[in-house]
């Protein structure tokens, strides 16, 4: 695919055929993994954020196997990951993909200078915030269950010093587990949205990407 966009557009630049040829091919294998990284950066976001309220429902150590990276995954945060890829598919995220491929070529030319970005230090400081901006997304996420459910131990420890006769271990597991849920299931009409936002945000920052990499046609 990115040979017969790379053959459809007109670049007045020749290219070496010595040992620079070499590096060329590194350059543009890199550009396309950061363009990957960052879509993957904010996919991961969805599931690190059900992981956050796996821990706090109970179900941290219930991971399922994710047949596609043979890991273990989060059982919340693969069901909001299948949410979120089916929303991106039907909102035709794939076509924003292939325009971020082709938009790269104008962008970003042959004769680019991602090596001196890289020591520069502008690359390394563009990559750390973004991933400090998907983790704080994460957090967003995941923040009302996460809060709710901590509000649950904070009475399940009353209901302890209060009341001892009553197993609180017995109690707690299965009322975090319903209550969770239920939160889920209330929150479930506004993920939409949130997930947009998310799409929205990634896009942007693989534009910010191209545009640190090279420039705006």
């Amino acid at each position: 695919m990115s040979m017969v966009i790379f053959s459809s557009g007109s670049m007045n630049i020749t290219v070496p055929q010595d040992l620079g040829f070499i590096l060329l091919i590194i350059r543009e294998a890199l550009i396309g993994l950061l363009l990957g990284f960052i879509a993957y950066l904010m996919f991961m976001t969805i599931q690190t954020a059900g992981s956050f309220i796996d821990i706090q429902i109970g179900f941290g150590i219930a991971n399922v196997i994710d047949p596609m990276t043979g890991a273990s995954a989060p059982i919340i945060g693969n069901f909001k990951y299948m949410i979120a890829l089916l929303l991106f598919l039907s909102m035709n995220g794939h076509h924003y993909l292939l325009d971020a491929i082709v938009y790269s070529y104008k962008w970003v030319p042959i004769d680019n200078d991602l090596f001196l970005k890289m020591i520069g230090g502008s690359l390394s400081e563009f990559l750390i915030r973004t991933f400090a901006q998907s983790f704080m997304l994460a957090f967003q996420m995941s923040a009302p269950l996460v809060a709710a459910l901590f509000l649950t131990d904070v009475g399940l420890a009353f209901l302890a010093r209060t009341a001892p006769q009553y197993n609180v271990f017995v109690i707690g597991v299965p009322l975090k587990i319903i209550i969770g849920l239920a939160l889920l299931l209330i929150l479930m009409p506004g993920l939409a949205a949130l997930f947009q936002n998310l799409f929205e945000i990634m896009f942007e920052s693989m534009h910010n990407l191209l545009g640190l990499i090279g420039k705006s046609p």
